[in-house]
């Protein structure tokens, strides 16, 4: 399973299990996102810490993602990064679009 779902109380979860998040997965995490806020979810939480490499395909259907949710009245963060995901992060600046959280609790919690 690529990608793991779980609710922490109003907070949507979305894990990553991807060692390489490329191009062919993008269109189906973003389907899964976009799935998610159809069912009403406004605050989720996506967590890189199974993900070792993340490439411009795959941050640009975050980004996609992020517009539509911020529309909705909602919010998209992102926790886990390893050091190949991070340096991806800040070389693209997404650092500074997206709320990092080091863990899944300080994320979950940020929406209080």
């Amino acid at each position: 399973m690529n990608f793991v779902e779980q609710k922490i109380g109003d907070v949507l979860v979305v894990g990553v299990n991807l060692a390489r998040a490329t191009l062919q997965e993008a269109d189906a995490f973003k389907q899964l996102l976009y799935s998610a806020m159809d069912n009403g979810e406004r605050k989720i939480v996506v967590d890189f810490s199974q993900c070792d490499f993340v490439d411009s395909t795959f941050l640009g259907a975050l980004v996609v993602s992020l517009k539509r949710m911020t529309q909705a009245g909602g919010d998209i963060k992102l926790v886990g990064f390893r050091p190949a995901v991070r340096s991806m992060m800040e070389l693209t600046r997404m650092h500074k679009v997206f709320d990092c959280f080091e863990t899944v609790q300080d994320a979950v919690k940020s929406f209080e």
